[in-house]
Parts: structure tokens; sequence; C-alpha cells
């Protein structure tokens, strides 16, 4: 069987902010991150399959990234736990701001590291994700393969 790739693109804008680093990035800032979602699967060769010909309807795709991914980060600021900026973290919250205290440091590189695992998470079983990109600015970026880590 043939295997197939295909990508769905994302856009969403967080604030974040590096505890501990040594640049300008230790302040809390924001960036317009765009997310490409690539998955490898069979398409469907069931003739009576609604989705016949589809690894993966993009809709569905589509519903799985906004809910484990954009509809949490889009327009939230992202801190870690330990982050001497807890305090502004608790006054955004009591002022009704989106903000997320996560495990690790908010870079780039982690925060594609949590989303392949919260997007793997709910792909249907016969679909593998195969990548992931996560552009910060229009020259940066972190990439996630399945390959990498098996």
């Amino acid at each position: 069987m043939n295997k197939i790739r295909i990508t769905k693109q994302f856009s969403f804008e967080t604030g974040h902010a590096l505890y501990g680093y040594d640049g300008k990035c230790k302040n809390v800032h924001g960036h317009s991150y765009k997310l490409s979602v690539t998955v490898i699967g069979t398409p469907i060769t069931d003739t009576n399959n609604v989705k016949y010909g589809m690894v993966i309807d993009f809709s569905d795709l589509k519903k799985i990234v906004k809910s484990e991914i954009v509809d949490k980060f889009d327009h939230a600021t992202v801190f870690n736990k330990n982050t001497p900026h807890i305090e502004l973290a608790k006054e955004l919250e009591n002022r009704d701001h989106s903000v997320i205290l996560v495990e690790y440091q908010p870079t780039s590189e982690n925060m594609v590291l949590d989303f392949a695992d919260k997007i793997k998470s709910q792909l249907p079983s016969q679909i593998e994700l195969f990548s992931l990109k996560l552009q910060e600015t229009d020259t940066s970026f972190a990439e996630w393969y399945a390959s990498d880590n098996s």
C-alpha cells in the first residue's frame, strides 16, 4: 500500500517569556506562530466510505490541532511554571487573561515537542504524525520528525 503525507497549516498568536534567559527574550513578548502538521497514512480504499481516497479528512485533522493547540495557545501567554513572572501570571489570570503554565522553558523547541505529544494522542490509530514545523518568525523555526524520535 502506498503511504501518503498530508499537511495542514495553522497560525496563532502567543506571548511568552524565557525564564533565566540572558537576552531580550527574558521579557514578556509575543510571536505570530505558524504550525505545519504533517501526518502519514494509507488512503482509504473502501469505495463505500464517504472519506474514500483520503488519508484523513483535512477537517478532522483541523479539529484535532485546533482543540489541542490553537484554541488553547492562541492569544495566551505561556510561562515556565517556575518563572519569577509567576506574580505577573497570577495578575494576568485575575484580569481574565489566558495564561498557560508549563513544565518546560517555552522555547519553540520545547513547544514543538509538547505539540507532538498532544497531537499524537488524538490521531486515529491508522494515522501517524510524520512531522511538525513551528515557525516563530519569518526566519526562525523548530522542526520535529517522528523518524528522529523512534
